[in-house]
């Protein structure tokens, strides 16, 4: 078992000063553009929903894996709080900045919210019961955060062949769920190589025919829970679904 030194709390502590850094800059960056309009809404919120979330990138490089409890918990408490008629003001902005028609009878970030609680929610399952395979939920989080994104703008500006699946509420396509099993294929191939094979910094060890396989059924997994999915509530079934069953599979 690993002593934790003060060197080690020092180097947990600088990560989490660059964690913050960073997210507070992936935010503020899209919402300052929209404030100016010098970017849509929608493309702010895909921004800030494709660069926050890669903060998990930092969560196996922790000693003591709690911390990235501590960080996801406190953006999720952020977009909790991001409504419409909040007092504060940088809080109002996000939601102002960011926000979708669908969330406006709710008055807050459902979406984002979703996102960052499904973060919290597999970081901290993770750092409990397995601190050793966080590529996991990196895996399942990387899907949410640019799989889902490439897919929303592929399938909006050339997706001609839809899919109706009446209780998802909205319309898929084709070409947008292609788009989606590609780059889930890629996230996955590269969270597994990285932490698992490259770079195993305090995790357990992979195979590369391990990675291919674990890539494959990840992506393919995730692709069908996103397509039957309510499209206010992927943000937390993709993720969370897909990691569990993955991580579920690879102990049977």
């Amino acid at each position: 078992m690993m002593v934790y030194t003060v060197d080690l709390l020092i180097m947990d502590l600088v990560l989490i000063l660059i964690a913050y850094a960073y997210v507070c800059a992936a935010i503020l960056i899209p919402v300052g553009l929209k404030k100016k309009d010098k970017i849509s809404k929608f493309t702010a919120r895909k921004m800030v929903h494709l660069f926050a979330g890669l903060v998990v990138l930092v969560v196996p490089f922790f000693t003591w894996p709690y911390w990235a409890i501590f960080i996801a918990g406190s953006l999720t408490v952020v977009t909790f709080f991001s409504q419409k008629d909040s007092k504060i003001k940088a809080l109002k902005d996000l939601y102002d900045s960011i926000s979708e028609e669908q969330e406006e009878s709710a008055g807050r970030l459902t979406g984002p919210f979703n996102y960052c609680l499904s973060i919290t929610l597999l970081v901290t399952i993770f750092a409990f019961l397995a601190p050793d395979r966080f590529y996991f939920p990196i895996a399942g989080i990387l899907i949410m955060i640019i799989a889902d994104t490439l897919a929303s703008v592929v399938g909006k500006k050339i997706g001609k062949h839809d899919i109706n699946i009446s209780w998802t509420g909205t319309t898929r396509t084709v070409e947008g769920s292609l788009t989606f099993f590609i780059a889930a294929f890629l996230v996955c191939l590269f969270s597994f190589s990285v932490f698992g094979l490259i770079n195993p910094v305090h995790q357990q060890v992979l195979t590369f025919e391990t990675v291919l396989f674990y890539s494959l059924i990840t992506s393919a997994l995730a692709t069908i829970i996103e397509l039957v999915s309510p499209s206010t509530l992927d943000d937390l079934t993709v993720p969370i679904a897909t990691t569990i069953i993955i991580f579920l599979l690879t102990l049977i």
